[in-house]
């Protein structure tokens, strides 16, 4: 057994064949999407084209999205182009999000990870000054998925805009923008199987939207800057074959063996609707770098946490607002499975796993394998 078990999609997710196949393509055509020659107008078609794919991911207008280099950026421009001061923000979002605003209002999470419907509509009433809430759909740690459309329900209510980082969400699970009625969501490509360096944001209707930069009428205006075409149309590919979602059938075998193996393995967010691809659990007294590293030399890739937050030696914020106990918190890793994820890897996964279990100290589990 050779090959890599990757399991760390929540962080990036391998480039798919057909948005390979589409960057090479818009790689080897060139052009400027702005110019207005041959080459140009190809160049545009393909944009154009990707927009389309794009949109129907979510069930929006294609005239909607504006691509931006990432999530962080789409994040970074809803926060600060929607016009309202006053920002709410759950205690569980996205690095990118806090560190836009970070003097927002911070709402809580119950122990199972989800929003607190009760403490939104508190907040809200408390203050007669106009607000963004911004809530994501699904957190990359745990993949809790979050009430939008009662955050969105709440929000109206108020007078309310509603920004939505869809970033983890986007390609697992079903997204119809306008059901939800969300004014502002992003998107990010590498999270579903296209390429790094492109994202979108979706503005929708007439939700108000200042651009944070000047420089060329790109993107309607919207963001300035010549379009990133190959990133765009291996978004377009991606976005096309990640509307089937994933399937929850290896994070739900993989969560079922382990608790055989340890019935006091903590699966976070366990209580409530999650993302189908993702598990967020902690190994009684290993600690999670420990594990990253002996998973590694196994050949298996599982992160501590976020992307953003690798490297690091800290808690996890999400599971610190969600009240999880220091010593578990930090033996927690999380397991990510993707598009092109096997059963095998499952496989991989819980044999890597009850090893180093034993290793550990546990010598039931070593004795019930002797046995």
């Amino acid at each position: 057994m050779t090959a890599l078990a990757y399991l760390d999609h929540n962080a990036t997710s391998p480039l798919r064949p057909a948005a390979l196949a589409a960057m090479t393509e818009a790689l080897q055509a060139g052009g400027n999407p702005s110019a207005v020659h041959a080459v140009g107008r190809r160049a545009r078609a393909m944009v154009d084209a990707a927009r389309r794919q794009v949109a129907g991911l979510i069930g929006v207008p294609a005239s909607e999205v504006v691509f931006t280099s990432g999530g962080t950026e789409a994040n970074a421009m809803a926060l600060a182009g929607c016009g309202r001061r006053r920002v709410l923000v759950s205690a569980i979002e996205h690095e990118s999000v806090r560190r836009s605003v970070p003097d927002a209002e911070v709402l809580p999470v119950g122990a199972d990870g989800v929003l607190d419907l009760a403490a939104l509509e508190r907040a809200l009433a408390a203050s007669s000054e106009p607000a963004l809430v911004s809530v994501m759909a699904a957190n990359n740690e745990t993949g809790v998925i979050q009430p939008i459309a009662e955050v969105v329900r709440l929000g109206r209510a108020a007078g309310a805009l509603v920004h939505c980082d869809a970033v983890q969400a986007a390609g697992k699970i079903a997204l119809d923008v306008p059901a939800l009625g969300i004014d502002y969501l992003s998107l990010a490509a590498h999270k579903l199987g296209g390429p790094t360096g492109i994202g979108a944001l979706v503005v929708r209707g007439l939700a108000p939207f200042a651009p944070d930069r000047r420089g060329g009428a790109q993107e309607t205006n919207r963001r300035a800057g010549t379009e990133n075409l190959s990133g765009i149309v291996g978004f377009g590919a991606a976005a096309a074959e990640a509307g089937q979602g994933l399937s929850a059938e290896l994070r739900d075998r993989t969560e079922a063996a382990l608790a055989g193996l340890a019935p006091e393995a903590v699966v976070h967010g366990a209580g409530a609707p999650r993302l189908p691809n993702t598990i967020f659990v902690s190994m009684p007294g290993v600690a999670a770098e420990t594990q990253v590293m002996a998973f590694d030399l196994a050949g298996i890739c599982v992160s501590s946490g976020s992307a953003c937050s690798s490297g690091k030696v800290h808690r996890s914020a999400t599971l610190a607002a969600m009240g999880v106990d220091d010593a578990v918190a930090a033996a927690a890793v999380r397991i990510s499975f993707g598009w092109n994820s096997r059963p095998e890897d499952s496989d991989r996964l819980i044999a890597a796993w009850r090893d180093l279990y034993i290793r550990a100290g546990r010598s039931d589990i070593g004795n019930a394998r002797a046995a």
